[in-house]
């Protein structure tokens, strides 16, 4: 069999981890990061919650349909390649898309004036002297902010607004115009940002020397809270929000659409191609057991790339000195990387002699969770942990920032969950023994509601190392118990078809909703109202699964060991014939295994 290169089953099994391993850091450079490097560009959280729900629905939507076009014309390596290729280029589009504000606020490149952001308990305020941007002439003689080179002293509260010092002086319930402050504790994300002081002034004693940088924005139009800095704007009718333009803002999200879109076209039928061609490939000869164990090789791409990318970008972000924000060397990254994995699909393995077989299972697996109710249940568990997950995954950084958190600690916070997935993986089939599928997704919800309670509440850049340690059942667990169930519900034929509908259709339509509600739920509220909305929802649902998953109706499946016992005993008066069984062996062998 190995004589014949197209079936070198040790040779695919080689290529496939390679490419895996590769894909995995090259998912990693940007994907974690990509709803930070958004704030960078000036976006508020409900614009950034709109274009990650666009992505998470095209990915959703268009991979499977890719992945049915190529089987049926039997172009796969061109499609992978072509992906590949296409997702360089579409990439470095995200590069391009210029930001309203050119001063790179979030870069600190002298080390002397490096400055990290503390957290502001409630209640508690800071002393700090801002410079106010120039005015026309016009409004100085209407009582306007002071002319430049005039400072202002005062303290920011805990929503992140100056107020006048005591004994006197201007009084102020908002930043005046040309002013850019943000909650220091972060709690609303579409606020202005106090930025530390990076200009090279020091700061003088006794003071906080804090700049006013850019940072993300409220909405366009509408949705504002009264006293923000864009309804002060629109009243001044000067146009311009915390120094930015709106039409600047139009275009900086429109283009950032655009290029989302077009990027996301081309690089979401990767993994499903991929993964489809090598199961194929593998089950031509009956080594499917070995695919099992290749997202492992994935994973560890994944925590590799997420610590060396973030590393990369701390050290190189002030040598390159890009005129954008720090995260198009995120992009950069990922395009050196891209480019990697294409010479390695050169020899991916793609069954070329397959036959054709039905096309309608994807319609079956439709049909099967419409009239299961234990599917549609499991259904609307996946759909809640796809909303909940995503408001991780969109803005669990951004706190981290607001708390002084460096790339390389979200990195680190991002393959701590992941290489705990690995290490549990061994205990996976007492885990599932031992507390039963629905025993363990209810533990997955439990833990991935502690999550989220517990993000409501961090204090400082490492609070939130400790409760990625849940990760492990979160999303570890939880994903093989789900993947369990879907497998004894599915019919023979289905079992492929419905997990890729689950982990793809019903858990990315969750977290395309999940993020438009939790972007404008972050802007409304806060981040912490966020968290603490999704941990009660998990928390109620958790209840109502545990209380309606008892009570549905069971299908009776047959047990061919029972029968062939009966049989035998039917047929011979002992015990001996029923042991010589070799089926009833094997079958009670596999389930003491």
């Amino acid at each position: 069999m190995n004589a014949n290169p197209q079936w070198d089953i040790s040779r695919a099994l080689r290529v496939a981890r390679l490419f895996h391993l590769v894909c995995g850091v090259r998912d990693a450079c940007v994907t974690p990061f990509l709803a930070l490097y958004l704030r960078q560009l000036g976006l508020a959280a409900p614009w950034v919650g709109i274009l990650m729900a666009t992505k998470h629905l095209i990915a959703a939507l268009w991979a499977p349909f890719c992945a049915f076009l190529a089987k049926s014309y039997r172009k796969r390596r061109v499609l992978l390649m072509g992906s590949l290729l296409g997702s360089v280029a579409a990439s470095l589009l995200m590069v391009l898309v210029p930001p309203p504000d050119k001063d790179p606020a979030y870069r600190s490149c002298n080390a002397g004036d490096r400055a990290t952001p503390t957290a502001l308990p409630p209640g508690a305020a800071r002393t700090v002297t801002v410079a106010s941007a120039r005015q026309p002439a016009s409004r100085h003689a209407a009582g306007a902010p002071s002319p430049p080179g005039e400072s202002r002293t005062g303290t920011l509260d805990a929503a992140g607004f100056r107020t006048a010092p005591a004994g006197g002086g201007h009084q102020s319930s908002g930043p005046p115009p040309g002013y850019a402050v943000r909650s220091v504790e972060g709690a609303r994300t579409a606020s202005p940002v106090l930025q530390p002081d990076t200009s090279g002034v020091k700061d003088t004693p006794g003071e906080g020397g804090l700049k006013a940088g850019r940072t993300a924005l409220p909405l366009l139009a509408g949705g504002t809270a009264p006293g923000s800095p864009a309804n002060l704007s629109a009243a001044q009718g000067n146009g311009r929000t915390l120094g930015l333009s709106l039409e600047g803002l139009r275009w900086t999200f429109f283009l950032s659409l655009g290029s989302l879109v077009f990027w996301e076209l081309l690089s979401a039928p990767l993994e499903q191609v991929a993964d489809d061609s090598l199961y194929e490939y593998l089950d031509f000869v009956d080594a499917t057991d070995r695919y099992r164990s290749l997202w492992i090789w994935r994973l560890l791409g994944m925590s590799a790339g997420v610590c060396g990318i973030a590393a990369l970008v701390g050290q190189l972000e002030c040598v390159l000195m890009t005129n954008g924000p720090r995260g198009v060397l995120h992009f950069y990254g990922y395009s050196l990387v891209s480019t990697l994995a294409l010479l390695v699909s050169i020899a991916f393995p793609v069954p070329i002699c397959r036959p054709q077989e039905p096309s309608c299972k994807t319609v079956k697996a439709l049909s099967l969770v419409g009239g299961d109710p234990r599917l549609i249940l499991l259904a609307l568990t996946v759909f809640l942990i796809g909303a909940a997950t995503s408001t991780v995954q969109n803005f669990l950084f951004w706190s981290m920032e607001d708390h002084g958190s460096s790339e390389l600690v979200m990195g680190f916070s991002v393959a701590l969950g992941l290489l705990g997935e690995i290490l549990l993986h061994p205990f996976k089939a007492m885990l599932l023994r031992k507390l039963s599928r629905v025993g363990t997704v209810g533990l997955g919800l439990g833990c991935l509601a502690a999550q989220l309670l517990y993000y409501s509440f961090l204090w400082s850049w490492w609070s939130v190392l400790p409760a990625q340690i849940l990760s492990v059942i979160s999303n570890g667990a939880l994903w093989w118990a789900v993947k369990a169930s879907v497998e004894d519900l599915a019919t023979p034929g289905t079992e492929r078809p419905l997990g890729a509908m689950f982990r793809g259709h019903i858990y990315g339509g969750g977290s395309s909703l999940g993020s438009v509600v939790g972007g404008f739920v972050a802007s409304s509220f806060s981040l912490a109202v966020l968290y603490q909305a999704c941990c009660v929802v998990l928390v109620l649902w958790l209840a109502l699964f545990l209380s309606i998953q008892p009570r549905l109706p069971r299908e009776q499946k047959i047990n061919y060991s029972k029968l062939l016992v009966m049989e035998a005993s039917d047929t011979s008066d002992s015990e001996q014939g029923t042991e010589r069984d070799w089926l009833v062996k094997a079958m009670r062998e596999e389930y003491s295994e």
